[in-house]
C-alpha cells in the first residue's frame, strides 16, 4: 500500500511539473519594445519602457506571458532637434494619442503560443491600449542559449480600433500630406532566464 501511495505521488508530482509552466524571470535591461508609425511624409520610432514582463515556459517552450508597457516614458528617437522632438513625444502623450494622464500603461497578454519546433511561434493574445483590448495575433521566433530565452515578435495594430483617430485616413477626408496611417508596429524582444 505504501508502494502504492509513493507512485500516485510521484506520477502526481511529475504531471504537475509538466502540465503546469513555469514563469521564467524576464530582463527588463536586455528587453525592449520599439514602435514605429508612419505618416505620407515619413516614419517616426522610439522606444516603450517595459514596466512588467514574464513568459510562461514548459519543457523548453513558450506557453503563455505578458508584458506592460510604460506608456508615460515613451520616447522619439528618430528625432534629433530637441524641440521638435519634445513636441512630438508630448504630442503622443496627449488625447490625440496614448492619453497617458488616463492610461499610463498598456498591456499584451498571450493567451495561446502555437509552435511545431519550439522556434517558430504564431502568438495570440490580447493587446490593451487606453483600456480598450483587442484580439492580435503575430509571428514570433524563441531561441534558448547560456540559460536564456530571447523571443521576438512583430505587432501590428490599427491603432483607430485603440480610438486613436488623430489625421487618420479611415475618419477624415482631404488630410492630403497630413495623413498618418492607421498601422503601428511593434517591434518586441523578451529575453528570460530560464
Amino acid at each position: 500500500m505504501k508502494l502504492i501511495t509513493t507512485l500516485i505521488l510521484s506520477l502526481a508530482t511529475a504531471w504537475t511539473l509538466t502540465e503546469n509552466p513555469a514563469p521564467a524571470t524576464v530582463n527588463k535591461a536586455e528587453s525592449q519594445v520599439r514602435w514605429e508609425a508612419s505618416k505620407v511624409t515619413g516614419t517616426h520610432w522610439g522606444y516603450v519602457p517595459i514596466k512588467n514582463a514574464n513568459l510562461d515556459v514548459n519543457g523548453g517552450k513558450i506557453t503563455g506571458g505578458s508584458f506592460e508597457m510604460d506608456m508615460v516614458n515613451l520616447t522619439v528617437e528618430d528625432l534629433t532637434d530637441p524641440k521638435s522632438k519634445g513636441n512630438l513625444t508630448n504630442h503622443l502623450k496627449s488625447d490625440d494619442f496614448f492619453s497617458v494622464e488616463k492610461f499610463n500603461s498598456s498591456t499584451f497578454k498571450i493567451t495561446s503560443a502555437k509552435t511545431t519546433n519550439g522556434t517558430d511561434y504564431t502568438i495570440a493574445g490580447t493587446l490593451t491600449i487606453k483600456g480598450i483590448s483587442q484580439p492580435i495575433t503575430f509571428p514570433a521566433k524563441a531561441s534558448v542559449a547560456g540559460g536564456k530565452m530571447t523571443a521576438t515578435g512583430q505587432i501590428t495594430f490599427d491603432r483607430t480600433k485603440f480610438d486613436i483617430k488623430y489625421r487618420s485616413g479611415s475618419y477624415f477626408e482631404d488630410l492630403a500630406d497630413k495623413m498618418i496611417y492607421d498601422e503601428v508596429k511593434l517591434d518586441v524582444k523578451l529575453v528570460a532566464s530560464v
